[in-house]
């Protein structure tokens, strides 16, 4: 009966049904049109943010922490497995929409962020904590639909998101090394275990430290694999493009199957829209001062999320000379692909990345969820002690479940998220595009852009002490 009631959900969503795909499409170009094609217009000065994300206050993280941790969320299993699951169901053609769905994301990754700044507060320890069911209490009052998405939080990046990490990274070592699912389990939930109970801070200095240096190496190693693969490039390019729109031969249905599986597994890998990454952005305290600094940011996470590793694992896979079935294959299919490039040291360098990629987002799917217990008060030892001991618990289930158990759950989980976080996001349009227009007016004026909550039309309530404090 459970598997019947998460295989209904789910064929609505993301089924026949395909409710997630035009809800995410119609956020991408609503946005992008709002905004004035904001992600491709100022790509330039998005990147440019870069040379002040590290400051901030004693209190705070730095926005590069934020990004980073943003990152270590959005770069994991959907990075290197949820990428091979979309090409095995999907075709080459379902890379293409994945970049389409990134693009327009990008837009919608950065409208969430700055919401996620604007309706921030503050906890009882004095840090700072954001995310949607914040600015859906604050921004639109309404409490039964932040508690909503906060329990589809909690569902999803609380639970089942963890069990799905740690699954993936359990079968690759056991690929790899035939080590026992169970025990590669207990000691990953261990090693997470002992990083998230320092808390957001310690989470995010982890990310800053560990991100940067496991996404160089894997874009190194797929740039190395393109060079000496250099003749099969422009073939992949033409069969991504044929297969996207099913104009190659057999192409039945081809289209609908790239459409899907790109779309989804583009969302499961960079987040925009799913409200899971304006909890980072919210508990960051941006230079220059402004929310509007945070949504570039975390709008550069998703660029670098989808459609620079995504296609990193994309080319390793699509360049290498192996079969692909058409049944559902995950991580064993990027391993398979890397070990047709490098013999024997490529299953090894994979279950090495699925392992750190995996991992930084473990710890901070953990930090999402455990941000929304200041929702309902019980940002306390007894709250955190049993959200961590379940979280955890999680942790040891995924390591033994089948892998179409797991992907189901969180699939549900995400779509469900997404569904709630994309109708709030729409009704706050105006404050976004207010917000955004005084960081504009000010960067026009040859200012560094410094947010007074009193002099942007701000849709509901916020806590505008936050704001008020920071410019004195």
């Amino acid at each position: 009966m459970f598997n019947s009631a998460v295989g209904a959900i789910n064929n609505l969503l993301w089924g026949d049904g395909q409710l997630l795909i035009y809800i995410l499409l119609f956020a991408g170009i609503w946005f992008s049109v709002r905004l004035k094609a904001i992600q491709l217009l100022k790509f330039r000065h998005m990147f440019s943010l870069l040379k002040t994300s590290s400051s901030t206050d004693k209190n705070s993280i730095s926005s590069f922490q934020a990004l980073c941790t943003g990152l270590s969320a959005r770069v994991g299993t959907g990075n290197l497995a949820g990428v091979a699951v979309a090409i095995s169901l999907g075709g080459s053609g379902a890379i293409f929409w994945m970049w389409v769905i990134a693009i327009l994301g990008m837009a919608t990754g950065f409208a969430e962020s700055v919401l996620g700044q604007v309706y921030k507060v503050r906890d009882a320890n004095g840090d700072f904590r954001g995310g949607p069911a914040y600015y859906i209490e604050q921004g639109l009052a309404s409490r039964w639909l932040a508690v909503c998405f906060a329990f589809c939080l909690f569902l999803g990046y609380g639970f089942t998101f963890s069990a799905m990490q740690t699954n993936t990274i359990t079968d690759a070592l056991n690929y790899a090394f035939e080590i026992p699912t169970l025990y590669s389990g207990i000691v990953i939930t261990l090693l997470a275990g002992s990083i998230i109970l320092g808390g957001f801070k310690a989470i995010a200095r982890f990310a800053e430290r560990v991100v940067p240096v496991m996404g160089i190496l894997f874009v190194l190693a797929a740039v190395t694999i393109t060079l000496l693969n250099l003749g099969k490039v422009p073939e992949m390019i033409e069969d991504i493009l044929l297969s996207a729109f099913g104009l190659q031969e057999a192409g039945a249905g081809a289209m609908g199957a790239a459409i899907k599986n790109g779309i989804q597994r583009g969302l499961y890998s960079n987040e925009a829209g799913a409200g899971s990454v304006p909890h980072a952005a919210g508990c960051a305290s941006p230079i220059p001062n402004h929310p509007v600094t945070q949504g570039y940011i975390q709008m550069l996470g998703v660029f670098f999320d989808t459609i620079v590793l995504c296609s990193c694992t994309a080319v390793i896979i699509l360049l290498a000379d192996i079969d692909i079935t058409g049944e559902m294959e995950g991580i064993r299919l990027t391993q398979s692909a890397m070990t047709a490039h490098m013999a024997a040291g490529g299953i090894y360098f994979v279950a090495a990345a699925i392992c750190l990629f995996a991992f930084t987002s473990v710890v901070a799917n953990y930090a999402y969820a455990e941000s929304n217990l200041h929702l309902f008060k019980l940002d306390n030892k007894f709250g955190r002690t049993v959200y961590t001991g379940l979280y955890l618990s999680m942790m040891i289930w995924g390591a033994s479940a089948t892998l179409k158990q797991v992907w189901d759950l969180a699939d549900i989980a995400l779509g469900l998220m997404t569904v709630v976080n994309v109708i709030a996001i729409i009704q706050l349009t105006p404050t976004i595009l207010a917000v955004t227009k005084d960081y504009n007016m000010q960067r026009a004026e040859g200012k560094d852009p410094v947010f007074n909550a009193e002099h942007v039309k701000v849709q509901g309530h916020t806590e505008l002490g936050i704001w008020r404090q920071k410019q004195k």
